[in-house]
């Protein structure tokens, strides 16, 4: 049994999971153009959709998908399981978003931009896709950020085009990342620099020469070219 609020509009060719909640004046399906059909848009079960967020159609949508309130996520993307979207936030289109990531409050990701299992970006980051904007190839040269698997981006930082977060990167709040950054480096400043690494579980590593290791779970790590590896 679904809870959907009188003043939601959901339009034709949506597919709801069960248990799901849609609260006042909720859009789900709006067509990108209005001469254009209602491709479908699915939802898995147990979503919680708050008051005013927007969900144009042509979207695939997991289980348990949470909203803030006044989310706006553009039409064709395909969103995993678990997966959390912040108070006014937006997501443009074609977007994949794998189980497990949490988006905090007012975060925009562009179009082609690939959001992998269990990443999280704080609140304010923005996600870039446009090289050079509004030149005659802007359109046809779109390239959108990776934010590798358990990758941590902090507050107000800003991603540009094309940049490949490593898996179980932190991303110190206020950087500008302008380039490729290694799997489980912390990462600071702007433009941002490696200033460490971090563990699997999450925590800045302490070092100890060519050693480092994790005050908290005891993991320890080795360094060398540029990488690092637990031992």
């Amino acid at each position: 049994m679904n809870n959907i609020s009188r003043t939601a509009l959901v339009h034709e060719n949506v597919e709801l999971g069960s248990d799901c909640i849609v609260e006042d004046f909720v859009v789900i399906g709006a067509r990108s153009r209005v001469d254009e059909p209602h491709p479908p848009t699915i939802i898995g079960d147990r979503a919680v959709i708050r008051s005013h967020t927007v969900i144009y159609a042509g979207n695939t949508i997991g289980d348990r998908f949470q909203t803030g309130n006044k989310a706006n996520i553009r039409e064709s993307n395909e969103i995993g399981d678990d997966v959390s979207i912040g108070t006014l936030s937006i997501l443009e289109h074609h977007i994949k978003v794998e189980n497990g990531v949490r988006i905090h409050s007012q975060v925009f990701v562009p179009e082609y931009s690939l959001l992998e299992e269990g990443c999280w970006l704080g609140p304010n980051v923005v996600l870039t896709n446009a090289r050079y904007p509004k030149t005659r190839l802007t359109k046809v040269q779109l390239q959108g950020p990776t934010i590798g698997k358990n990758a941590k981006v902090g507050a107000n930082s800003t991603i540009l085009p094309g940049v490949k977060i490593g898996e179980g990167c932190l991303i110190g709040a206020g950087a500008l990342v302008v380039r490729d950054t290694v799997p489980q480096g912390l990462y600071l400043g702007n433009p941002a620099r490696r200033i460490g690494w971090v563990c699997s579980c999450g925590l800045p590593l302490k070092p100890a020469g060519k050693e480092h290791y994790c005050s908290d779970c005891g993991k320890k790590y080795r360094e060398g070219s540029g990488s690092i590896k637990e031992i």
